[in-house]
């Protein structure tokens, strides 16, 4: 590892972003995909976690490319390279935002090897677009269909950065927006990791392994006002009423709600540290296979 950074055998990058001397190794997923862990380094300052925070960049996303360890046609390793990211630590709690956290459930290896997990404005199926799609039809914004139809004739980096950043009010409350465009002009666009988990991920996701039981703590957390991801798809999974299984919604807040309230985040990551912390004490989990 060299200044805080260290890659596993396909690419996936770890960036230490906070240390502590006890606790967990928290490896945060970004969504998008594309947008790279810089959009989930504000999650990881928010969540303040006890352990190791590491923010994790597949091969080919974000600023993940152009380097020797990253090899050639990354996107084939996708998303089970996360498993190489597991397999570099003990004690793992993985954080995934968004697609992040369904690259998670579509890996069912994870289950016997998380002490912890943390779904942050995700879904348990692809269910969540069509909703997405009829509620972005009823609430359109001016200039949108311009960047849409720029990045549709030229689909690249700059042009995925311009269309997202013309959708930026369908992922922000009002009281957030600022702070979020913020956010959205500094990440490192990768317009070749969307294409692939257009053409290969979202439309045919489905979680492929629950929460609760033997499997890992978990907290599924979500902002009140996120329009992107449809909270409620949880309300028919049975996962998401196991008594391992902490709901946590935060008021005021959207797709990225640490943007708007930092404080309930840190609160419900405080939530899921303890239900760590007794199921360690009780000996209830195990990071292994």
């Amino acid at each position: 590892m060299v200044n805080g950074e260290r890659w596993t055998r396909s690419g996936v990058r770890l960036r230490r972003a906070s240390q502590s001397r006890e606790g967990w190794n928290w490896l945060f997923v970004p969504g998008g995909p594309g947008l790279g862990s810089q959009s989930v380094a504000g999650l990881a300052r928010a969540a303040e976690v006890p352990g190791t925070a590491w923010l994790v960049d597949l091969p080919g996303e974000g600023s993940n490319r152009g380097v020797p360890q990253v090899p050639d046609r990354p996107y084939e390793r996708w998303p089970h390279v996360l498993l190489e990211a597991v397999e570099a630590f003990d004690d793992v709690v993985m954080v995934g935002h968004s697609t992040g956290g369904m690259f998670l459930l579509a890996l069912p290896e994870l289950e016997a090897r998380l002490a912890g997990l943390c779904l942050v404005s995700s879904a348990p199926h692809a269910g969540w677009r069509q909703t997405f799609s009829q509620w972005a039809e009823a609430h359109p914004i001016p200039g949108l269909g311009r960047a849409a139809k720029a990045y549709a004739q030229d689909p690249n980096d700059d042009t995925l950065r311009a269309l997202t950043l013309a959708a930026a009010e369908w992922n922000f409350t009002p009281t957030g927006l600022a702070a979020g465009r913020a956010l959205l002009e500094n990440l490192p666009y990768c317009h070749a990791a969307a294409a692939w988990a257009d053409a290969h991920f979202d439309d045919t996701y489905q979680a492929r392994w629950k929460p609760g039981n033997g499997g890992p703590a978990t907290l599924i957390v979500s902002g009140a006002e996120d329009h992107v991801v449809d909270q409620g798809l949880w309300q028919d999974d049975e996962a998401s009423t196991h008594p391992r299984v902490l709901r946590r919604t935060i008021e005021g807040a959207g797709h990225f709600p640490w943007i708007e309230n930092p404080q309930e985040v840190r609160a419900a990551f405080a939530d899921l540290t303890a239900l760590l912390a007794s199921r360690r004490a009780r000996g209830g989990y195990t990071s292994a296979p």
